[in-house]
């Protein structure tokens, strides 16, 4: 199977989980009257929760293409998942210092890491 067709699975399962999720919790609950953590029913705070961790995942499938080596994917993986947002903001920042003087923001997207040996 190629990348490409994986990428699509992974995605098209992360949509439809959550679309899924959001129109179960709609008729569970309306959002408007979510309480979060206090409220009695808690189906929007397992949505948002959902949510970010999908958000994560998807901040990591770019990791994977971005650093070669398995022992860093598995490493940013465990950071990403047990600190979210402030993980990728330190990968993004060290991302940004890697860069060469004068080179555009934009190359941290696409240019890869070198392979570890």
């Amino acid at each position: 199977m190629t990348n490409r067709a994986l990428l699509q699975i992974l995605f098209a399962a992360i949509l439809l989980s959550l679309l899924a999720y959001t129109v179960w919790a709609s008729n569970q609950q309306p959002v408007w009257q979510w309480q979060g953590w206090r409220g009695p029913d808690r189906h929007w705070t397992i949505a948002t929760l959902i949510d970010a961790y999908y958000g994560f995942l998807t901040f990591f499938v770019w990791v994977c293409f971005k650093e070669r080596g398995w022992l860093s994917r598995v490493l940013w993986f465990v950071a990403i998942m047990a600190l979210g947002n402030m993980a990728m903001a330190s990968y993004v920042l060290w991302q940004l210092q890697k860069l060469p003087p004068g080179a555009p923001a934009s190359d941290i997207l696409t240019a890869r890491s070198e392979p570890t040996r």
